[in-house]
């Protein structure tokens, strides 16, 4: 392992230099807490009693979240509804200190997920969202804010209609280094891209190929990508760049997956913009990924808990 106290120490010190702008859909998490100790009379369903009620910044939004986590300057492009989802989002952004970038659209809600929990499991989701592709003036603002003075960019798509074929024309003409999070019904757009980060099973949908490294590298080489992460789970993380390597996992135990993409293609990212070797990115990312599977959610990893989970030498 090439990272130890004073390396991280060092990269995480990089981090403060550096500005990212995630651009793609913004999603509203909700989660409702509370309890259950009956049966509903009107049908067959537990009747929760809320007892705690929290919001948090998801998809493209939790990508930026663990990039402002880690000292770096980010910004967040991408649509709200004129719903009171945005003044939530963007009331978070402001807390977080990410600089909003977002673009109001009419004609479609602010993305929720809404979660209920009870007995520490998820009983229920209920999502608000359209898919519909963004179009017409939407589109033309977003290019407009696309423009914004930054080191590199990260395209955090969850197919709900930004991430489309305009959008990732102007995502090029930047000329910067950009990293994808993909939806497998979108693999067309990602041609070129810096670096893609799907987990195994997105890989097989884009490309269906049982061998991991048969799989890696002809997807590789047909999106003509600079690189290509693979994740794999508990299993880790695989690397295909001059050549293959997998990357141990590295969770002390493992509670809640969702938005453990988000958290690896945001230190990734970082740690290329900041001139980090892939060997010690693809460390640090398994790193911050086994943090934040063990919470509940859409979660960050912060530095001091980098620390302490290096110190602890966490392995599975």
């Amino acid at each position: 392992m090439s990272l130890d106290r004073e390396r991280l120490l060092e990269i995480l010190e990089r981090f403060k230099s550096l500005r990212i702008l995630v651009v793609g859909d913004i999603i509203l998490d909700r989660y409702v807490f509370g309890k259950v100790e009956r049966i509903s009379p009107e049908a067959p369903v537990p009747v929760v009693e809320v007892e705690q009620e929290e919001f948090r910044l998801g998809g493209a939004g939790n990508v930026a979240n663990n990039l402002v986590n880690l000292g770096v300057k980010t910004y967040l492009l991408g649509v709200v509804g004129q719903d009171y989802g945005k003044h939530v989002v963007r009331g978070l952004m402001r807390e977080a200190g990410i600089h909003d970038l977002t673009v109001e659209d009419p004609q479609r809600p602010t993305t929720e997920k809404m979660r209920i929990v009870a007995l520490s499991q998820q009983l229920l989701r209920v999502d608000n969202e359209s898919k519909k592709s963004v179009e017409g003036k939407i589109v033309e603002e977003l290019l407009q804010r696309l423009k914004v003075d930054v080191d590199g960019l990260i395209v955090s798509d969850y197919a709900k209609g930004v991430v489309c074929r305009r959008l990732m024309d102007g995502v090029r003409d930047r000329g910067l280094f950009y990293a994808v999070d993909p939806r497998p019904q979108n693999k067309h757009l990602y041609v070129g891209a810096s670096l893609m980060t799907p987990n195994e099973k997105e890989a097989k949908n884009m490309l269906y190929e049982e061998n991991l490294q048969s799989l890696g590298w002809r997807l590789k080489k047909e999106l003509a990508l600079g690189t290509l992460i693979i994740t794999l789970g508990n299993r880790g993380m695989a690397l295909f760049d001059k050549e293959f390597k997998v990357f141990p996992a590295r969770a002390r135990q493992v509670y809640d997956v969702s938005g453990a993409g988000d958290t690896v293609v945001a230190v990734l990212t970082a740690c290329v913009l900041s001139g980090v070797d892939w060997e010690s990115a693809c460390e640090l990312a398994n790193l911050c990924a086994g943090i934040v599977v063990g919470k509940l959610g859409t979660a960050v990893a912060k530095p001091e808990e980098i620390l302490q989970s290096l110190e602890e030498g966490c392995r599975v």
